[in-house]
């Protein structure tokens, strides 16, 4: 099993969660999260910053910030991760900085709380 954690713009969301479902996905959780990526921020300014130069903090302005965005995390056999993966790749790429990153890690077990089911029973 597999948990892939998805990090998407907030207005391609429901765009996602369509074609996930489209693809038979119908499990996942959807989080609010905030975060940027490095390339919204020049590395000398945040280093700067970091150390305590207040120039460099005030340099840093908006592009300092965090933005809003969704965060997904899908539980799947090992066969669905890579028709899970081009599905919300083909939704949710521009581009442009800030389309987003997929995570894929390995989940040990899972256990379905109403039934005890373990392992990939637990998820089906």
């Amino acid at each position: 099993m597999k948990e892939i954690i998805a990090v998407v713009r907030m207005n391609m969301m429901n765009k996602t969660k369509a074609a996930l479902t489209a693809i038979g996905v119908d499990a996942f959780f959807g989080h609010e999260a905030q975060g940027r990526g490095r390339g919204f921020v020049n590395p000398s300014l945040l280093k700067g910053a970091e150390q305590g130069y207040e120039e460099a903090a005030a340099l840093l302005g908006e592009k300092g910030k965090l933005y809003p965005k969704r965060m997904l995390s899908i539980v799947v056999k090992d066969d669905r991760v890579e028709p899970i993966i081009r599905a919300i790749i083909d939704i949710n790429r521009t581009g442009k900085p800030g389309d987003g990153k997929i995570f894929i890690l390995p989940v040990a077990d899972a256990v379905r709380v109403r039934t005890a089911e373990r392992g990939a029973k637990s998820i089906s």
